[in-house]
């Protein structure tokens, strides 16, 4: 309430121009260097009772020292009542103290009327205790240096009442939370002193004092600071000339004042924080001790019960997927717990740095209990996450090795019924790479086999107390992984076998398809030779000589005929006893025999026609050169090479004549009529021999 009043400026306190040890005759003082107290009085009701406790409170803001030295009122009447003016002067006999010798009313400048003023106060100064003047604004110089008063008073003092209230108020609240403050303070501290001296008993007093420690030091170095800085003024402006304002003396004496309080708040302040740290220190030894028995609980505890419970290895590739699906959300919730051991493992790591020797032993304690439980288990997730990929790789690897089988098997299961060689070669082919296929798949599967039984018979035990060497788990799993490899074994050498005896008959289908396609190459090959004869073989040479070369020639020709046709035999007879081998009752030669032996028959024919021919002509030739080149000749020997000749031309008239009825000509009737030609004139020839004979003979 008296901040209050003091702060609706009922009355202000004009400081003094400089401290006592340093005035001079001119200063912030009246003539007896006593301070003013000014009580401005306003037109409005005034409240005695605020008024009192106002003058109470200010009157005690002095030294004693500075009290001893009297006290000047003015009371500012001007815009009051005379009523109000002699009760406020009334009053002050029981506030204002035996110090205070002199109060001067302040009169209007139109003076209250003489009735009302009956009242003489230099009458009542016997009774007062002090002498009352009443005197105008212009003339309270008369008792009062112009230097040591207001503007409002015709003087020239510099004075800001609101600045010094906002100061005064800002003062005794840092005095009064700061007192607080230190009490508060001290009761913690030695309240923490003895419980460490009595460690069993327990120390849970209340370490948050009322008021922030930081924020008072903050208010009290801004006040100090302010307080020197008014002083420095205050100081300056005392030596350059009248008028300036200087801080007064209680401001003076607050100095030492908050610079003590400040330094004991300090004191306790920094005891407060070492108390704070310690038990911050405790308190977060004692966190970090309950989280890791908390992560150690869990860890060896439902954590170690949920990785026990997964130990199969699952019969496919669905089960496996579905267990990895389980061990990841159990992964999961030790993932969470794990986060938990870092951010313990750092705030150790930190405490480690500036922990005491028995801190730092009982934290190295905990690090290492905490640091081989996580490991032991992440060590266990890790075997468990490595038995499950290779689980998943095994049983990956057996379905798609057991579906290459199962095609492989499809395939040597189907009958095979391809068109041509190609179409077998392409089979077989085909066939060969889906046996690598399975060969390759076994393979890989051996591995990952041999992976798996390893990763599960070498999984990191738990402790001694807990363990059961193997697990049925373990067992099961070891059995179906060696049964499941057994049983592809068996699968891949059953399919191996079968596809042997397929190679085989594939192998011969080829064999038979070739056969059948060189067959009807034979064939073709024998109608080109026969096609060559019937077409080109038609001259019979113009001598013995040159019909005896073509005769060589044509026996040779028929030599590579009968060999072609000796080989498509033995084609077709070799596709006979492949067709029985395979039992394919719906292959035969078909028409292939009877076209080979065909047209064997037809160039047979032609080959003894074409013989015939040469021959027939050779002894042509050879009976005509010797008609010819003897010097006598018997009209026999004419005959016959006339007749052998005529044979001849009647011989190349003719067709050749077919088993199936059929006929065909030698060459072309150019070539004919060409090979008749040389043969005529070679009659012409014998014929002119005898016609020489015959004049021989007439002459003789």
């Amino acid at each position: 309430r008296e901040k209050r009043q003091l702060r609706e400026n009922p009355c202000n306190l004009i400081p003094p121009l400089s401290h006592p040890s340093a005035c001079h005759s001119l200063g912030g003082k009246d003539r007896r260097s006593g301070l003013i107290l000014n009580i401005p009085l306003s037109s409005d009701q005034t409240s005695m009772e605020e008024l009192s406790a106002t003058l109470d409170y200010l009157l005690s803001i002095p030294s004693e020292k500075c009290k001893a030295r009297g006290f000047t009122v003015i009371v500012d009447g001007r815009k009051s009542q005379w009523n109000t003016v002699k009760t406020v002067v009334l009053m002050l006999q029981n506030v204002i103290p035996p110090e205070v010798s002199l109060v001067c009313v302040v009169k209007p400048d139109e003076f209250w009327d003489k009735k009302v003023t009956h009242f003489c106060f230099w009458k009542e100064k016997d009774r007062l205790g002090f002498e009352v003047i009443l005197v105008s604004a212009n003339k309270l110089t008369r008792y009062i240096e112009p230097c040591q008063l207001t503007d409002d008073f015709g003087g020239s003092l510099d004075y800001d009442h609101s600045d010094w209230l906002n100061k005064r108020l800002v003062f005794e609240k840092f005095t009064k939370e700061s007192t607080s403050l230190l009490d508060e303070l001290s009761i913690i501290n030695d309240a923490d002193k003895s419980s460490s001296m009595d460690k069993d008993k327990s120390a849970d007093c209340a370490l948050l004092p009322s008021f922030d420690p930081e924020t008072v030091l903050q208010t009290g170095h801004e006040l100090l600071s302010e307080l020197q800085q008014r002083r420095f003024n205050g100081s300056e402006g005392g030596g350059g000339g009248q008028g300036a304002w200087c801080p007064m003396e209680e401001e003076l004496l607050a100095q030492p004042q908050v610079m003590k309080l400040l330094d004991s708040l300090r004191e306790q302040y920094t005891r407060y924080q070492e108390l704070c740290r310690q038990r911050n220190k405790r308190t977060q030894l004692d966190e970090i001790h309950a989280k890791v028995m908390q992560v150690v609980t869990w860890l060896q505890g439902p954590g170690s019960e949920l990785l026990k419970t997964q130990q199969t290895i699952g019969d496919s590739i669905r089960s496996a997927q579905a267990l990895q699906q389980r061990h990841e959300e159990i992964e999961s919730q030790h993932s969470e717990w794990f986060a938990v051991y870092v951010e313990l493992n750092q705030q150790i790591a930190a405490l480690l740095s500036t922990g005491e020797e028995e801190e730092v032993a009982e934290l190295k304690a905990l690090q290492q209990q905490l640091s081989d439980v996580c490991y032991r288990q992440a060590a266990q997730l890790e075997s468990r996450q490595n038995v499950l990929q290779a689980a998943q790789g095994f049983h990956s690897t057996t379905q798609e090795l057991s579906q290459q089988l199962d095609g492989l098997l499809g395939m040597l299961c189907a009958d095979v019924a391809p068109a041509d060689g190609a179409a077998i070669q392409q089979n077989l082919k085909l066939l060969e790479e889906k046996l690598q296929t399975v060969e390759a798949g076994l393979t890989s599967l051996r591995q990952k086999g041999a992976l798996l039984l390893e990763q599960t018979c070498s999984q990191p035990s738990w402790p001694l107390e807990e363990t059961e060497s193997p697990t049925t788990e373990q067992q099961d799993s070891v059995q179906h992984i060696q049964s499941v490899m057994e049983d592809m074994q068996l699968r891949k050498q059953r399919c191996e076998d079968m596809v042997d005896v397929r190679r085989l008959k594939m192998l011969q289908m080829v064999q038979l398809f070739k056969c059948e396609e060189d067959a009807l190459q034979a064939v073709e090959w024998l109608s080109e030779l026969l096609d060559a004869l019937l077409k080109t073989h038609v001259r019979l040479g113009d001598d013995s000589q040159e019909t005896r070369t073509m005769l060589d020639k044509h026996r040779k020709f028929v030599d590579v005929a009968q060999s072609t046709y000796d080989y498509g035999r033995q084609l077709l007879q070799a596709t006979v006893v492949l067709c029985q081998s395979l039992r394919c009752t719906t292959r035969s030669s078909g028409d292939t025999l009877p076209r080979l032996n065909r047209v064997w028959k037809q160039f047979s024919v032609s080959a003894e026609e074409r013989q015939q021919r040469l021959e027939l002509a050779l002894n042509f030739h050879t009976a005509a050169e010797r008609v010819l080149q003897q010097e006598r000749v018997e009209a026999e020997s004419l005959d016959e090479v006339d007749s052998l000749g005529k044979t001849l031309l009647d011989r190349l008239t003719m067709p050749v004549i077919f088993p199936d009825g059929s006929e065909q000509f030698f060459g072309s009737p150019t070539d004919t009529a060409a090979a008749a030609e040389g043969v005529r004139e070679r009659l012409l020839l014998v014929e002119e021999r005898r016609l020489q004979l015959q004049e021989k003979l007439a002459s003789e």
